[in-house]
């Protein structure tokens, strides 16, 4: 176990070193080009600490309450009531935070609620004749509400969508838009391979509108030019070569097509022990500003009876130094939910009466 173990991780690496070093004929260089084109750039941010110390190459994984920002189709993995919540450290103060509700039903699907923020702190306001401050304050906050569905249509296909309402807000001028998500996956019986493709983000182009002048010396904006939402392609594999009581090891490659950048592929590995402890790494092939692996740690504990997951990841960048990420998981136990109706006098008065 312990050589198939080693040789798994000496063929990922082994392959993210030839891949690195055939990525300019991979990838041709004319996506760069697209750079900058969208706003609403906040929705890029990984909101899983998993997924982000797998470099994002989640859209293929089984799902969890993180998979509204990945691929929506993944939700239907889940057969318990889940909350999960994260926390992004972002640069220059600015910090990205995500929180999801997910409710399954057997019958109808799964419905979950999901919510992501992006704000900075207070900065203070210029002048052309106050360059030092003016003693007043402005901020910027984006946010993003919605709701996503998803089912099985067999033990093997599910599908997922989800729909959001998006607001972007810096200092007087204001945009409200929408989006639109939608995901496939497609499971397997060899390895639990299975294949997924996502598009995020797709909606219509947004454009912020001020109705004040920001200085005396300026005329009040009636609106700035259009741009698009960061609208994301994804295809997926993954699978887990190696499971048993003690050990698992899940492997995934994800191909992305933005529309305002380069395409790029991801890999992702992570390895558990035991159920209880996760070690995560990844590496994202022709993505300029972040060269370096990236890593992750997961730790399954409890709440009473409810399991727990703790999940941290860091993800080094050239530019913009290292990001941390910290989320929470909490499922619902259903057996401690069925225990505790059980336990109810009316509710056990009632069952006895269904049995006689």
């Amino acid at each position: 176990m312990r050589k198939a173990l080693h040789l798994g991780l000496i063929c990922f690496f082994l392959l993210m070193f030839m891949l690195e070093e055939a990525e300019g004929q991979i990838f041709p260089q004319l996506g760069a080009q697209r750079a900058g084109i969208s706003a609403l750039t906040f929705l890029k941010i990984d909101s899983s600490p998993r997924a982000a110390g797998m470099a994002g190459c989640q859209v293929a994984v089984n799902g969890d309450a993180y998979a509204t920002s990945y691929n929506t189709a993944a939700l239907a993995d889940n057969e318990q009531i889940f909350f999960a919540g994260s926390n992004t450290f972002y640069v220059a103060g600015t910090n990205h935070a995500f929180f999801s509700a997910m409710v399954p039903n057997a019958r109808l699907g799964n419905f979950a609620l999901h919510a992501t923020s992006f704000t900075t702190g207070a900065m203070e306001r210029r002048t052309e004749l106050q360059p030092l401050g003016t003693g007043e304050f402005f901020y910027a906050y984006n946010v993003a509400i919605g709701i996503a569905y998803a089912k099985k249509l067999t033990e093997m296909f599910s599908y997922g969508i989800s729909l959001k309402y998006i607001n972007e807000t810096l200092d007087r001028f204001v945009t409200h838009t929408a989006a639109l998500d939608l995901g496939f996956l497609y499971r397997t019986d060899f390895k639990d391979l299975k294949f997924a493709v996502s598009l995020q983000n797709f909606g219509p182009n947004s454009k912020l509108k001020g109705n004040k002048p920001i200085t005396p010396f300026m005329k009040a904006p009636k609106a700035l030019e259009s741009n698009p939402s960061p609208t994301h392609f994804s295809l997926g594999i993954s699978m887990i070569p190696i499971k048993n009581e003690k050990h698992q090891l899940l492997t995934a490659i994800q191909l992305n097509h933005p529309n305002d950048n380069a395409e790029n592929i991801r890999l992702g590995v992570e390895y558990g022990f035991n159920q209880f402890l996760f070690f995560r790494t990844g590496y994202k092939i022709n993505v300029k500003d972040q060269p370096y692996p990236t890593f992750g740690l997961g730790i399954k504990s409890r709440f009473g009876k409810h399991p727990l997951m703790i999940d941290y990841a860091l993800d080094p960048t050239l530019y913009l130094g290292w990001i941390h990420r910290i989320g929470l998981s909490l499922f619902i136990n259903k057996d401690a939910r069925e225990a505790s109706s059980d336990s109810n006098p009316e509710n056990k008065s009632k069952k006895n009466q269904e049995n006689q």
